[in-house]
């Protein structure tokens, strides 16, 4: 391996560490934080920062993406094109927040949701110009300060949050820990473009190169808002449609779902170069890939859906309380999107390394306007569980929508992947039958580790993996070195 492909993995690596890190210790804090205050006041909290998530796109508006791209190409241009994003990304801000203040104050809501919806406004304000700073330095391939950021501004929530719920302070300490972390990475990130970069801030507004920008940022920007609106609204209509107490009870369903997603996206990050690469220049190689990154996730998707399923009530009731025991439905179905969201990470980096990224887009569009008018439907009949099916629905949409456009571009084995998914399936099905048997007398902590032994042990048997599938990706990826067909399709 090149020196320059060895800095390039060892940043990556760096920067996964740090989200499982940050993945891992979010999860733990939210458990920690609806335990100690419930349903009501953990809706309360998820609506603000949904609210925010969403216009927090519009302060971006993808000029961070665009930014890591240029700046690789024009490093003696990169600290010119930060100040003009940096301009610009002021006048976003101050309309993103200002409209985020108007809706809330539309929306009717209490004193301590508005006032929790103007503390995350600063939060998502400071977070777009941390997220600009790092940009450059991805453009430079150095992801370690990002990565150190990252944990240290999770290690700060947690303190803050934590220490004010055990002195009682109000709710809103919850946002003031988020706002804690976001102004530490600001700072840390903005010394760093001085001290290491040795950049000169100063507001620019260059007609021609801010043209040039918006209009390469626009596929981005709309990917974006799709994904925001898509991920978030049925947050923010559960809380606005039922109520926060409802809202509660899905997030929770909603966090342990998603906790399992750096895993896609790390592995999607990973193969995503090998993809462009043998786009131009090995399409067999590109098909290879794409067989074998989806069967991976296959094999890990289905075994976790299974699990969750079966051990739903066990995982609520020890970890959330009473309380939540109305989330066990609604994450008994939100954990089936486990599979398509998986997926759907191998499905679209093909698309986006094959120059298929508009349609990737159109797609994330249909499914946003499908989201909305299913959980407008479902929320209000069926509350949080309404929203639990809304979200499945689209997730497994999306998916298929994309998954439609691959044969364009590649001829994948479907016989192949429908083989090994039924050796999944099946070997899921044993596993959860003995889960099931034994449910009662163990903790659900136990009855994960039999299942996953139990999971690994049949699938070796029926050659439901093998050791050449694992090392072709890791010559695809690492190596540049692939196996003969015959050889990786062994087994």
């Amino acid at each position: 391996m090149s020196p320059q492909a060895q800095s390039i993995a060892k940043n990556t690596t760096f920067l996964t560490v740090a989200y499982i890190f940050q993945k891992l210790f979010a999860f733990v804090y939210f458990t920690l934080v609806a335990r100690f205050i419930g349903a009501n006041d953990i809706g309360v909290y998820t609506f603000a920062i949904s609210l925010t998530t969403i216009f927090s796109v519009f302060i971006d508006f993808g000029l961070s993406s665009v930014l890591t791209r240029e700046a690789a190409k024009f490093k003696d241009r990169a600290n010119e094109y930060l100040n003009n994003i940096i301009s610009v990304k002021i006048v976003l801000a101050i309309i993103s927040y200002l409209a985020v203040a108007v809706v809330i104050n539309l929306l009717g809501k209490p004193a301590i949701s508005q006032t929790m919806v103007y503390l995350a406004g600063l939060v998502m304000v400071l977070d777009s110009f941390t997220l600009a700073f790092f940009a450059v330095f991805r453009a430079y391939q150095n992801l370690k300060y990002e990565a150190i950021g990252i944990a240290i501004n999770q290690i700060v929530i947690l303190a803050v949050g934590l220490v004010g719920i055990y002195l009682k302070f109000p709710l809103y300490i919850l946002v003031l820990a988020l706002l804690a972390g976001s102004t530490f990475n600001f700072l840390y990130s903005l010394i760093l473009l001085k001290v290491k970069l040795k950049f000169n801030l100063k507001l620019i507004w260059d007609k021609s190169i801010l043209r040039t920008l918006f209009k390469i940022a626009l596929p981005f920007a709309l990917a974006g808002i799709f994904v925001r609106v898509y991920s978030y609204i049925d947050q923010i209509l559960l809380s606005v449609l039922i109520g926060d107490q409802a809202l509660g009870w899905y997030s929770v369903p909603y966090k342990i779902t998603y906790a399992f997603q750096f895993v896609p996206a790390a592995f999607a990050a990973a193969i995503y170069p090998a993809m462009s690469d043998c786009f131009v220049n090995n399409k067999e190689k590109l098909r290879l890939i794409f067989d074998k990154a989806m069967y991976l996730l296959i094999i890990l998707s289905v075994p976790a859906t299974v699990g969750i399923a079966c051990l739903a009530d066990k995982i609520i009731l020890s970890l959330y309380t009473a309380e939540f025991q109305p989330s066990i439905l609604a994450l008994q179905i939100f954990i089936l999107a486990v599979i398509p969201i998986f997926l759907n990470y191998p499905v679209g980096s093909l698309l986006n390394a094959c120059d298929r990224q508009a349609r990737n887009t159109f797609n994330m569009g249909l499914t946003m306007v499908l989201n909305i008018i299913l959980n407008l439907i479902l929320i209000p009949k069926y509350q949080h569980v309404g929203a639990a099916l809304a979200a499945l629905t689209s997730l497994t949409a999306l998916f298929i929508l994309n998954l439609g456009q691959a044969p364009k571009i590649i001829k994948y084995d479907a016989r192949y992947l429908a083989i090994k998914s039924a050796k999944s399936i099946f070997s899921s099905l044993i596993m959860a039958a003995l889960i099931l048997f034994l449910k009662a007398r163990f903790n659900f902590v136990i009855l994960i580790i039999i299942g996953a032994i139990v999971y690994l042990g049949i699938m070796y048997l029926i050659k439901g993996f093998t050791r050449e599938d694992v090392q072709f990706l890791w010559q695809a990826i690492f190596k540049k070195a692939v196996p003969s067909e015959e050889e990786t399709l062994r087994g």
